[in-house]
């Protein structure tokens, strides 16, 4: 059997505000999509911040994406209170302690252009990581969205919309899933 007959994958461009849970509270997720069918959301976004995240009714597929032992990426834009240092980059990338952790290391560059705003491309997925981590060099977060995770992007899709992952994204993932 074809597992993309049976179940369903959505890409949703999460809005600011909108809760990462099925619990019956307000602001979650499902309310915000307003789905006739039951999905999960594969990983989280804290409700501060926004961008891309899969919800599907795979449950067999949710954890081979999110466990940080697959070392699937996930990637990020992110933009700061202050002007970005070469120092804070490297330190980023090397790896940050944040007392109960430390985060492996990642990718990160500046955005080309700017003073503020920065990509990372991170492996694991520690609870608020990327907010966390700027916090230790003295930095706060202004905006938050995650761009991609693995081979699937954002892309145009507006705030608050979503959309079924296409053919070459599905085959892609479960490829990707199974190594």
């Amino acid at each position: 059997m074809n597992p993309f007959d049976t179940h369903t994958y959505i890409a949703y461009n999460k809005p600011k505000g909108v809760i990462c849970t099925t619990e019956k509270i307000d602001g979650n997720i499902i309310d915000a999509l307003a789905l006739e069918k039951d999905l999960l959301p594969v990983g989280r976004l804290d409700k501060e911040s926004e961008g891309l995240i899969l919800l599907t009714d795979n449950h067999a597929i949710i954890n081979r994406i999110i466990h940080p032992d697959f070392k699937h990426e996930k990637e990020y834009l992110v933009t700061l209170n202050l002007p970005l240092r070469n120092q804070f980059l490297k330190q980023m990338a090397e790896g940050v302690d944040l007392g109960d952790a430390v985060t492996k290391p990642c990718r990160i560059k500046a955005e080309p252009g700017t003073k503020r705003i920065f990509r990372i491309t991170l492996t694991q997925g520690l609870n608020r990581q990327i907010r966390r981590m700027c916090a230790v060099f003295n930095y706060q977060v202004v905006r938050l969205q995650r761009i991609r995770i693995m081979h699937i992007k954002l892309g145009a899709l507006k705030v608050g919309e979503w959309r079924h992952l296409e053919q070459e994204e599905l085959e892609r993932l479960f490829s990707d899933c199974m190594k």
